[in-house]
């Protein structure tokens, strides 16, 4: 071991938790390899061997209590993207055949869909432009 400086072995250290960081996309071996990295900056400044163990077990405890938490919150947010129907509500369409209360026909996002209005009551006139509420099936509720 005398041969080689002990940032070396820090170095070599920090690439062999890299390995199992690409391998298995863990996170945590990346945060100890920063700290092998942290071990193999303070040998190279001349701290002793005890110096370098614990500052390598300070950075990498403060890197998974700090970073792991945050990674873990960001992994559990779903993307706020709407797709299939979700994305068709709240969406405008054209009015083809007169919607009312018992059905109709609607323009929507370029195709034809069957379509009631929300309000049983109240009818929609070919051409008029109309909200999407909800879909039911393969029916636009409208408004």
């Amino acid at each position: 071991m005398d041969d080689i400086d002990a940032w070396v072995w820090w170095l070599i250290g920090a690439a062999g938790l890299g390995i199992p960081l690409v391998v298995t996309a863990m996170p945590e071996f990346g945060m100890l390899a920063v700290g092998a990295v942290a071990g193999a900056v303070t040998a190279g400044l001349g701290g002793g061997v005890v110096l370098q163990v614990v500052v390598f077990a300070a950075v990498s405890v403060a890197l998974l209590a700090v970073v792991r938490p945050v990674a873990a919150r960001h992994r559990a947010q779903r993307p706020q993207l709407a797709t299939g129907i979700d994305a068709l509500k709240g969406k405008q369409a054209v009015v083809l055949e007169r919607v009312d209360g018992s059905g109709g026909r609607i323009k929507l996002a370029g195709e034809v869909w069957s379509a009631r209005s929300l309000d049983t009551g109240r009818a929609f006139e070919v051409g008029q432009e109309v909200d999407v509420v909800e879909i039911e099936g393969a029916t636009a509720i409208v408004m």
